[in-house]
C-alpha cells in the first residue's frame, strides 16, 4: 500500500461530499468513509464515490460477537472497498471471523485493520473506564499482536505508538494512522 495520504469524507450527506470530492479534478484521492456518512446515506454512497473512481477504507469500527461480525464483513466486502476495520479489543475470534466474512469466494478480500485504542483514550480514562490497568502503549502493543495472529493486514494506533508496532510486528504490517483533530 505504501505511504498513502487518506482523506477523511466526514460529511453528513451526499451532497457536501461530492461537492468536495468534485474539487479534485485530476488524480483521484483515497477516501475515508466512516460511521456518520455511512449511516447517513448507506451502502449507496459507498458505490457511488467507488463508481467514480476512488480507493475507499470504510472506516466503521465493527465491535460484536463473532458471528455478527462474519455476517456483517460479508455484506461489506461486496461493496468493492480497499480496507474495513474493527475493534482490536473484540478479541482474536471476532478478527478471524471478521477476516473470514471478508474474503470471497475467489479468495480475494478488502484490506482488514483493527483499531488498537481510540485516539481519544488516554491512561486515566483506561483505568478508570476500562478497568485496564496496563500501560496505553503496553496495551496497543498486545493489541496489535493479537490482530497479527488473526491473520489482519495491520492496525490503526496513534503516530506515538506506530514505531513500537513496526518493532513488535514487522515492516509488512500495515500501520494507518489518523488525522487528529486540534481541541
Amino acid at each position: 500500500m505504501g505511504k498513502d495520504v487518506i482523506i477523511a469524507c466526514d460529511f453528513a450527506s451526499a451532497a457536501q461530499t461530492f461537492a468536495f470530492l468534485d474539487k479534485f479534478t485530476g488524480k483521484k484521492p483515497f477516501v475515508k468513509i466512516g460511521m456518520e456518512l455511512f449511516y447517513a446515506e448507506g451502502p449507496q454512497i459507498v458505490r457511488e464515490i467507488k463508481k467514480r473512481g476512488h480507493k475507499i477504507f470504510l472506516d466503521l469500527k465493527l465491535h460484536d460477537i463473532p458471528n455478527t461480525v462474519k455476517k456483517t464483513m460479508a455484506v461489506l466486502s461486496s461493496l468493492d472497498v480497499d480496507i474495513c476495520n474493527l475493534h482490536a479489543s473484540g478479541t482474536i475470534n471476532m478478527m478471524k471471523a471478521a477476516l473470514e466474512g471478508l474474503t470471497r469466494p475467489d479468495g480475494t478480500r478488502p484490506l482488514l485493520i483493527a483499531v488498537t485504542q481510540l485516539t481519544s483514550t488516554d491512561q486515566k480514562s483506561m483505568e478508570n473506564d476500562l478497568l485496564i490497568k496496563e500501560p496505553i502503549d503496553k496495551v496497543v502493543i498486545h493489541y496489535a499482536k493479537n490482530a497479527q495472529k488473526a491473520g489482519l493486514d495491520g492496525v490503526v494506533a496513534s503516530p506515538q505508538e506506530a514505531k513500537l508496532i513496526r518493532e513488535a510486528c514487522g515492516e509488512n504490517f500495515l500501520i494507518v494512522t489518523p488525522g487528529i483533530r486540534p481541541a
